[in-house]
């Protein structure tokens, strides 16, 4: 595989913080009202979308095409383009349906651009709490709030006397599972928030953040942004996260180790 020069980083880089910027300003112009929602597992469980959803998707694709036509795209919310291209964008609209059908302000939009599936750069934007999080390369990430550009890093400096913790199973783990990890459940005291939990944990807030369940689009966007600020990505058997599945995401090796191990009895 060829590696990708510092100028394939520039220019998806500088792509993404400006759609950061334009998808802020289309959702306070155009979606910023009532909303429709629909189930997508109706009697079999919650999922939601709604239309809000598919107007941003629809808004990133037209983004994308718009500069990169022959790239191919993958959404949560329509179908696949395909082409010949090694480039592949994934799309999750609003990462975080159920926080945005209630009102609270923390969902996002997630978007990665991959290269033969792995992804080398993503996009966290949070919309209502006017920042968001993207990575240049693989060693530097960035949140930008209020106009200001930061550099972040994850809190290299943690032990598990000290770690801040946060972890959801979204009803993926049953009772007698959870049962066998209670180490994990004792540790958990801060909440999951979907994106920006990962997303403070490249910041240095959080330093683990486990989750069941995740599909590409959940965690594709996030991958590069983790590693470039230092931190662990893979799944509980410490597989390969680009799979998606069960996720786990730490600030240093040491802890990651140690997570794992808490987690093998669940993780197969």
């Amino acid at each position: 595989m060829p590696i990708l020069t510092s100028k394939d980083y520039k220019i998806y880089s500088n792509f993404l913080d400006n759609l950061a910027k334009k998808l802020n300003k289309y959702y306070f112009s155009k979606l910023n009202k009532p909303f429709k929602i629909s189930n997508k597992i109706k009697g079999r469980g919650y999922d939601p979308v709604t239309s809000a959803d598919k107007s941003f998707e629809k808004f990133i694709r037209k983004e994308i095409l718009k500069k990169f036509p022959n790239h191919q795209v993958k959404g949560e919310e329509f179908s696949e383009k395909k082409s010949k291209s090694d480039f592949t964008w994934i799309i999750d609209p609003i990462d975080g349906t159920r926080s945005f059908v209630i009102g609270n302000p923390t969902w996002s939009n997630l978007i990665s651009i991959n290269y033969k599936d792995r992804p080398f750069l993503g996009l966290a934007n949070f919309p209502i709490l006017k920042k968001y999080y993207f990575n240049v390369s693989d060693k530097v990430a960035y949140v930008v709030e209020n106009k200001k550009r930061k550099k972040i890093k994850v809190n290299k400096n943690v032990s598990i006397s000290n770690l801040r913790l946060s972890a959801a199973f979204h009803g993926e783990l049953t009772l007698d599972q959870q049962k066998k990890i209670p180490k994990i459940l004792k540790l958990m005291q801060f909440p999951c928030i979907d994106a920006l939990s990962y997303s403070h944990l490249a910041e240095g807030k959080i330093d683990v953040v486990i989750q069941c369940g995740n599909k590409i689009w959940d965690i594709h966007p996030l991958i590069p942004i983790i590693k470039a600020a230092g931190g662990i990505v893979s799944t509980w058997n410490n597989g390969n996260p680009i799979k998606a599945g069960n996720i786990i995401c730490s600030s240093n090796k040491k802890i990651h180790k140690k997570m794992l191990k808490i987690l093998k009895p669940v993780s197969k």
